[in-house]
Order: structure tokens, then C-alpha cells, then sequence
């Protein structure tokens, strides 16, 4: 599994860097004070995802993969809809988009697909640990995948919190409620299921 050079790193770098100078601009214009929340969050998970490819050296797939989360993430929760355009909550931004009315919201692909590469990063780090005594790669069994994808359930569940102390600390947010909870958490089990069986299905290509 091929590990990312410095001249790889280099675009995602600039990539990260320049939504994030554009998700601060843009809290700021707007007085969001959610998104300066949320943004303060991914700081730190940008911190803490530049001290696991220290350790474990991501692929970059990887870093390109939560690179284009990230970006998804800032856009949903700052980027305005045209009016007329199908949403739910009290905000008419894109992460309250109806993808199909009533039935899929742009929010909860963009927690499918998060904690869907999150599975994919527990996999890396995992599978790297647990290399054979020749180096030789361990392989996706069901058991391990199942424990992949829970740790991905399990940083879903995290996120939750995180979202529940943005509702406890700020006067307006576009978390919504329980129910809203709920199928970001369905999502989020899509989403882990996806990406153990594209490494399951990937190993025996």
C-alpha cells in the first residue's frame, strides 16, 4: 500500500487550507457563530489527521478522501440555496438540501460518505498494525471488518456529541432534532457497511 510523498502532500495541503481560509471568511461575513464552532472542530481534526500520518503513514486516497469530506462539510453548512430550491430546518443552506423531497438530504450523504472513509482509515491503521511477521499484509476477514466498521459507528456516535454540545452552547443551530439524529446515525451505518464491503470485495480482486 503506497504512502503519500511530500510532492502529493503538497495540492491536499493547499486544497485544506484553501477552504478553510474561505469557511473563515465566510462565518465571519455571515456572524455565524455555529460554523466558527464547527470550524475551531476541524482544526483539531486536521491536527489530530496530520499526527496519524506522522505514525502511520495514510495513503493518498486517504488524505484526498477527507480532504474532499472536509470541503463537503464547510460548503453544507455555509454555501446558501437558491430560493425555491427543496429544504428542511430552519436554515436554508446546503446541508438542509432535499436531494429527493422528503426522503434523502444532502446532510446524511455527506455522513454516509464520511464515516464510510472513516471505516476505510480504522482498516489502514488496523491492517497495518496486525502485518504478518514478512511484512505481508493481514486480510479483510468478516470479523476484523466488523470491528472497523464499528469503530466507524463509533466516531458517528462521537460526532453526535459534538453536535449536541454546539445545541447546548449556541443560541442557533442547524443541528436539528431527534429524529434528525437518528438518520444521521443510520447514514453514518450505510456508510461503514459501503466501505467494508469495497475493501472486502477489493481484497479478493
Amino acid at each position: 500500500m503506497s504512502t503519500t510523498s511530500p510532492a502529493k502532500l503538497l495540492p491536499i495541503l493547499l486544497l485544506n487550507a484553501a477552504y478553510m481560509i474561505a469557511a473563515v471568511a465566510g462565518s465571519v461575513a455571515q456572524g455565524n457563530r455555529e460554523f466558527i464552532f464547527y470550524i475551531v472542530v476541524m482544526l483539531v481534526l486536521i491536527a489530530v489527521m496530520s499526527l496519524v500520518h506522522r505514525r502511520v503513514k495514510l495513503t493518498s486516497g486517504l488524505l484526498w478522501a477527507f480532504s474532499a469530506w472536509g470541503l463537503t462539510h464547510m460548503a453544507g453548512g455555509l454555501c446558501p440555496l437558491p430560493a425555491g430550491w427543496p429544504y428542511n430546518g430552519d436554515q436554508a443552506v446546503l446541508y438542509s438540501l432535499w436531494l429527493i423531497p422528503e426522503r434523502l438530504k444532502y446532510d446524511q450523504i455527506v455522513h454516509a460518505y464520511g464515516f464510510g472513509i472513516t471505516t476505510w482509515l480504522c482498516w489502514h491503521i488496523l491492517s497495518n498494525a496486525l502485518r504478518q511477521p514478512d511484512g505481508s499484509a493481514v486480510k479483510p476477514t468478516f470479523g476484523l471488518l466488523v470491528l472497523c466498521a464499528a469503530a466507524g459507528m463509533g466516531f458517528g456516535a462521537l460526532n453526535e456529541v459534538i453536535e449536541f454540545i454546539a445545541v447546548l452552547t449556541l443560541p442557533n443551530t442547524n443541528v436539528g432534532g431527534y429524529e434528525n439524529t437518528g438518520w444521521d446515525l443510520v447514514a453514518n451505518l450505510v456508510g461503514t457497511i459501503i466501505a467494508a464491503l469495497v475493501i472486502r470485495l477489493g481484497a479478493r480482486r
